[in-house]
């Protein structure tokens, strides 16, 4: 902090004035500064990049756009899911370290203490802390990929009670990470569309199997999702005292939605959450898109995938302006044998993913190098999730291909995954990014942009050319402060959810590098 304050100072009263004229007027002596202030915290950054605390310290302040690839209910620490527990009068399974809801009743006699008694049992409390996450994983026990995955359902009676408490914890914790986008992953409906498909069964046919659900209940599903979400955000807003002085950081954090397919279940559920994720997204703004998850090695993932492509094609075809994103890639050969190493080409060319979740397998791909071009050409960005591919898969290092990414020049923004069960921020995710690829300043900066550029955030970008980092005539002359919007560029920001946000992204920049 003392060599940046010092650097702050040696500014001089030209760089004062400099500030002055940009406030007043979007001149040259602006965009001058705006650059000279990039480069000198570059030149800061590269002064500490080998010096762990001070590096952490600009990480943790830097302003770092969104999280593209977020579970929610991963991205909860176990400490949250434990007093949730305990508040809500649930048990503890000893004997698999799980949070059970009664009946029967909780019984310490009988293996299931109330959860409330972790708080008078350290032993217990370790344990479930290790259990909900990465915290204990001992790799001579079990796999990093098994361990992580088993976490889900120990915690998960927790976590579907209190949807409304983990967004405000991740919201909140966003904000002290300065973020100021999240898209997350989760199904809205509580399974309720799963349960419809199962009870309607399977059709080969997909548009009558489309027009059953529909009259079976579907409407019934998607009124609901709408209902809740609002219910949601509403305690949301009161809890977090968002309209009220002294609010909640986590406020100024902007929250929309992904639904999320289980593609590990029954087909004819998988295709009923797919039509569902489809039309909520067509009728809700808060939800922007649809993702498939649960673990990409599964039997029935592996089995049904092609299925799954010839669904998401038949359903893109009817609702071709939502947004898909789609884990895959998240794979290696000692999950997966070779022959199953296809799905990042497959999940763009017929599952139309506009975003690939990991990719971490994309040199075992069928002509890897012309992949790569085409997913550069078409702009397909790559949701790069470093400390969860080298827990789950053993990926790190050399062996991830993120520098390969940005060879070919294909969009890349960092990702936390689940940040929860990692025991992980985005802070640590640049922190690793930094000290394991030697990544620049400016070159953060850029994924940073990139999550923004291709959020699924309505309306149209600020930027004219994002890889040359030319915007829109109409806002080219500001560097994000309010006083330079010409009146053209402050309508643009009234209409369009992406431009606001990454106007404000610049607003971030420009503030953090004015200190030094």
């Amino acid at each position: 902090m003392l060599q940046r304050q010092s650097r702050k100072n040696r500014g001089g009263k030209s760089l004062i004035a400099c500030w002055v004229v940009i406030l007043a007027t979007a001149s040259i002596c602006g965009a001058q500064s705006s650059e000279g202030a990039e480069r000198k915290t570059a030149k800061y950054f590269e002064s500490i990049r080998r010096q762990p605390s001070l590096l952490l310290e600009f990480l943790g302040q830097m302003p770092k756009g969104g999280d593209l690839h977020n579970h929610l209910s991963g991205a909860v620490y176990a400490e949250s899911f434990i007093k949730w527990a305990a508040l809500g009068g649930m048990c503890i399974d000893r004997a698999t370290l799980s949070i059970v809801a009664p009946p029967p009743p909780c019984d310490r006699d009988q293996g299931r203490p109330p959860a409330s008694a972790a708080y008078q049992d350290q032993l217990l409390y370790s344990q479930l802390l290790d259990a909900f996450s990465m915290r204990g994983w001992n790799p001579a026990r079990e796999s990093g990929h098994d361990h992580f995955f088993a976490s889900f359902a120990k915690f998960g009676a927790s976590a579907s009670r209190n949807t409304r408490l983990m967004l405000e914890e991740v919201r909140s914790r966003a904000a002290s990470d300065h973020l100021q986008y999240l898209e997350l992953m989760f199904t809205p409906d509580g399974g309720a569309s799963a349960g419809l498909g199962h009870q309607l069964g399977w059709n080969e046919d997909f548009a009558k199997m489309r027009e059953q659900l529909r009259a079976g209940g579907l409407e019934s599903i998607l009124s609901q999702i709408s209902k809740d979400l609002t219910q949601i955000e509403s305690e949301e807003t009161q809890d977090m005292r968002c309209d009220e002085p002294g609010a909640d950081l986590g406020c100024a954090v902007q929250a929309r939605y992904l639904y999320q397919v289980l593609r590990g279940i029954p087909k004819e559920s998988v295709f009923a959450q797919m039509l569902t994720g489809f039309e909520i997204a067509s009728r809700d703004p808060r939800v922007v898109g649809l993702n498939m998850v649960m673990p990409e090695d599964g039997y029935i993932s592996i089995h049904d995938f092609n299925l799954h492509m010839r669904m998401l094609d038949f359903l893109h075809e009817l609702y071709p302006k939502v947004h898909i994103t789609l884990h895959a890639g998240e794979l290696t050969l000692q999950i997966a044998p070779p022959e199953e190493l296809f799905h990042i080409r497959a999940s763009i060319e017929r599952g139309h993913a506009q975003r690939i979740g990991h990719g971490v397998d994309v040199m075992y791909e069928h002509d890897p190098a012309g992949l790569l071009r085409k997913m550069a050409k078409e702009k397909i960005l790559v949701e790069i999730c470093l400390t969860s591919n080298d827990s789950i898969l053993g990926v790190s290092g050399a062996r991830h291909p993120l520098p390969v990414y940005m060879r070919y020049g294909v969009p890349v923004a960092l990702a936390t995954d689940d940040a929860g069960v990692s025991r992980s921020t985005m802070t640590e995710e640049y922190r690793r990014a930094v000290e394991t690829y030697g990544l620049t300043y400016p070159q953060l900066k850029k994924m940073a942009r990139a999550s923004l550029e291709y959020s699924f955030l309505t309306g149209q970008s600020l930027w004219a050319n994002f890889d040359k980092l030319q915007k829109i005539g109409i806002c080219a002359g500001g560097a994000g402060k309010a006083k330079n919007q010409s009146s053209g560029c402050a309508q643009l920001l009234s209409t369009s959810d992406k431009a606001k946000a990454q106007w404000q992204l610049e607003k971030a920049f420009a503030d953090f590098e004015s200190s030094f």
